[in-house]
């Protein structure tokens, strides 16, 4: 009996001592809009360690220990809410505001201009906001514009390290690429692998691969406007990060407080070093590069304004992998090429229904291959250049329904096509090609007009006239034969200035909107565009130092008519988007080239080249969640991109034997998804899938057997695929560790690139040996990249 009673009393002690050690927590749970109580919301204690359920009132209470506990209130159609609390005696009773999802700020912005998807009449334009690249998977820590677009529909690539995007169906030089109004002829840094555009001091972009504004011109394919950060005028802020690629920093510099400052950013990439921890097929690479902008942003009064802004780029390049260029003995490759731009622009209002914005550009492109000959401290060096000039304005009038915007514009274009330059080396000849110059004028109107409720119609219209000049010299060829110096009459020279050949037309845009409901619309859409300045390129992605050229006697300019429909809606209180978009595209004109061509400091290029036809079609499915604790898209792609090329009856005047084949960037089928698991204010995940048929190359149909050794014979091009692509990215972040709102607050990113490490091919390429020729595979990256970046903001 004395041994019950003893253990009865051991147990009641036993409770008065757990009791003395809970404190009771408890709160209340309110609509951030209106503090309406919020019952039934799930209240869950150390993740699932205990849980409960508000009452009527919205109240909870629970009986914690003195410990940090980890809380999660969750409610249906609210944003739910993460936060710590310290368990212990005269703990006050908390507050929890939760917010609509339906009111929350976008996560994800993938929409057709900047307002309404629904209510606006363009098509196939995607603003992508630049914060959501900075949550999403991204190569070595690198924040990369041009692999963000690669997830949204329409836009691919032939592979990890190709210069530039395909979109539906165009090559990459089919894309007018503007930053801040300058042209960049090349987009990327180290050969593909990085984007060129500084994301630090980007603040949108805007891609228009459907309907494109009569204020743009000189592309077949699509637009991607690029707009860098306007400085902030009040407070000085401070921006950058380390990655394991580069060094990046930004800062805003109020000059005069509300009236005048300057962005300075800059990027460099010094760490080559560590390219063989991602990849072993990098490890001979030796590269470099750097790139920095700024913009001066100044008010002269409420109604004009005027900004200025500068940019440079500069890559290196080094392989061990040498090839025959001039017959030069060299112990590396080496590839240098450089961007320098300049923009002014003045904006004035003449009322708040006019506008002028007048804009001076200049841009220089200068690519260069080095070649260090065998045993001697001599560099040869073949050079090329852009040099691009242009005057613009652009006058904006708002009358009632109508919003007009008139443009004028006129570009110059020089190129130097390539001269070679032997320094001290006495084996080597100097070779210098013509230069080409170009006029291109352009003169659009557009009026985007509300028809009624229902009907927006968007019609614009751009008439476009180029001119190739003198001086220069061209060769002449027997009429209605093949290009060749078997075929070569004369030699015709032009004075400066004379027009040696003359294009242009006028480019009709339109596209009208019609709502089926408040919450669909079907639009439709034409443009056409016309291009007079393109790479010419025996590769299949153009590298750094391909040949671009003007329109002449011979190469006439690609003219492209794209045809869209799309089906929008929203859904869930403007929280679901999907969006269905079909298009077919014709393009004359294309530039392809004859087997075995070569165009470095060729003299005669048209004799390489041919002309032919394009045609490509697709269908585009998007749906996308932009609001929530689990945001993103996912998206599927069907698209073909088929040439044509006939130019004549024999064997060097067609390709494919004047057949259809597929263009080096078809990919049929293309799946994006991507997901942003949102954590609270400190932290979030993100996932990044994608998978693309594999594309086209060029396989030998027999071999030939001569002197002991096997020839491969090509007779189809692209007449088969390579592996199917398909890779899965990992991203976490944390955003300031410290739990505290500082000014000076640091993030960490952590990424897993190809997590599951799929071996994709780049290329299939054939090598010769021991008198047998066998395929190999080349990938790019082909293991899991793990990256570390650390990313700091100061204001």
């Amino acid at each position: 009996m004395k041994r019950y009673f003893f253990t009865a009393l051991l147990f009641v002690f036993s409770l008065q001592s757990i009791a003395q050690n809970l404190y009771n927590f408890k709160g209340v749970v309110l609509d951030s809009a209106d503090n309406e109580p919020l019952p039934g919301a799930t209240v869950s204690l150390n993740f699932g360690e205990m849980a409960g359920s508000t009452d009527l009132d919205g109240r909870f209470s629970f009986l914690v220990p003195a410990q940090r506990i980890a809380v999660v209130i969750r409610y249906v159609g609210y944003v739910p809410k993460r936060f710590s609390i310290e368990g212990g005696p005269d703990m006050p009773e908390r507050v929890i505001r939760l917010e609509k999802v339906s009111s929350q700020l976008e996560e994800v912005i993938i929409k057709t201009d900047r307002s309404d998807n629904l209510k606006r009449p363009l098509l196939g334009v995607s603003t992508l906001n630049i914060k959501t690249l900075e949550k999403i998977p991204t190569a070595m820590g690198e924040v990369d514009i041009l692999r963000g677009l690669q997830m949204l529909p329409g836009v691919s690539s032939v592979g990890e390290a190709s210069n530039g995007v395909n979109i539906r169906g165009g090559t990459t030089d089919q894309n007018l690429l503007l930053l801040d109004g300058g042209p960049i002829f090349n987009p990327t840094h180290m050969f593909g692998l990085f984007s060129a555009f500084p994301s630090e001091a980007v603040s949108n972009f805007d891609l228009y691969k459907g309907t494109v504004p009569s204020r743009y011109g000189g592309r077949a394919a699509a637009v991607l406007d690029v707009t860098l950060a306007q400085p902030d005028l009040n407070k000085f802020k401070l921006k950058g990060g380390v990655s394991m690629v580069s060094n990046r920093v930004k800062m805003d510099v109020p000059i005069i407080k509300d009236r005048l400052g300057v962005m300075v950013s800059g990027r460099a990439a010094l760490n080559d070093w560590a390219f063989p921890i991602f990849a072993k097929s990098l490890q001979d690479i030796k590269a470099k590069f750097y790139d920095s902008s700024a913009k001066l942003f100044g008010k002269i009064n409420d109604k004009n304004t005027v900004t200025a802004t500068a940019y440079y780029s500069y890559d290196f390049f080094q392989t061990e992998a040498l090839g025959t260029i001039q017959e030069i003995n060299a112990t590396s490759s080496q590839y240098r090429y450089s961007t320098l731009n300049f923009t002014g622009s003045w904006f004035t209002a003449f009322s708040d229904k006019l506008n002028l914005q007048t804009t001076l550009v200049s841009s220089q492109y200068d690519p260069s291959i080095l070649l260090p000959e065998f045993q001697s401290e001599n560099v040869v060096e073949i050079a090329q250049n852009i040099r691009y000039k242009q005057a613009k304005a652009n006058m904006n009038y708002y009358a009632g329904k109508h919003t007009l915007e008139f443009v004028a514009d006129a570009t110059q274009y020089q190129l130097n096509p390539g001269e070679l330059i032997p320094g001290t080396s006495p084996s080597v000849n100097p070779v210098e090609t013509d230069l080409e110059y170009g006029l291109e004028l352009g003169i659009g109107i557009e009026d985007q007009f509300e028809i009624n409720d229902k009907v927006t119609l968007s019609a614009g219209i751009r008439y476009s006239d180029f001119r190739n000049t003198g001086p220069a010299k061209r060769p002449l060829f027997e009429e209605g034969t093949e290009r060749n110096e078997i075929n070569f009459v004369d030699t015709v020279s032009f004075a400066k200035n004379e027009i040696i050949s003359q294009y242009g037309g006028f480019e009709p845009r339109i596209g009208l909107r019609v709502a089926l409901s408040n919450k669909t619309s079907l639009k439709f859409g034409y443009n056409l565009l016309r291009q007079y300045l393109q790479v010419i390129s025996n590769t299949t992605t153009p590298i750094p130092t391909s040949r671009w050229k003007t329109s002449d006697i011979y190469i006439k300019p690609q003219v492209s008519s794209l045809y869209t429909v799309g089906y929008f809606q929203d859904f869930g209180s403007q929280i679901y988007e999907f969006s269905a978009e079909a298009y077919y595209r014709h393009t004359d004109n294309i530039i392809d080239y004859k087997p075995g061509a070569s165009f470095l400091l060729q003299s005669s290029p048209e004799t390489e080249l041919l002309q032919g036809i394009n045609k490509s079609y697709g269908l585009e499915l998007m749906i996308q969640k932009k609001k929530g604790e689990l945001a993103g898209w996912i998206n599927y792609t069907y698209s073909r991109s088929l040439n044509q090329v006939n130019e004549g009856p024999s064997f060097n005047q067609q390709v494919n034997f004047g057949n259809w084949y597929a263009a080096n960037y078809d990919r049929p089928h293309t799946f994006n998804g991507t997901v942003v698991i949102n954590q609270g204010d400190h932290h979030d995940f993100s996932f990044n899938f994608t998978y693309s048929s594999g594309r086209p190359f060029t396989t030998p149909q027999g071999f030939i057997r001569f002197a002991e050794t096997n020839f491969p014979f090509y007779g189809i091009r692209n007449n088969d695929r390579i592996p199917d692509y398909h890779r899965l990215d990992f991203s976490w972040n944390i955003y300031r560790p410290s739990m505290k709102e500082k000014r000076f607050n640091g993030n960490w990113n952590f990424t897993v690139y190809n997590l599951y490490g799929r071996k994709n091919a780049y290329s299939v390429f054939f090598r010769k040996e021991d008198l047998v020729t066998k395929p190999y595979k080349l990938t790019v990256f082909g293991a899991p990249i793990v990256s570390l970046a650390y990313n700091f903001t100061f204001e």
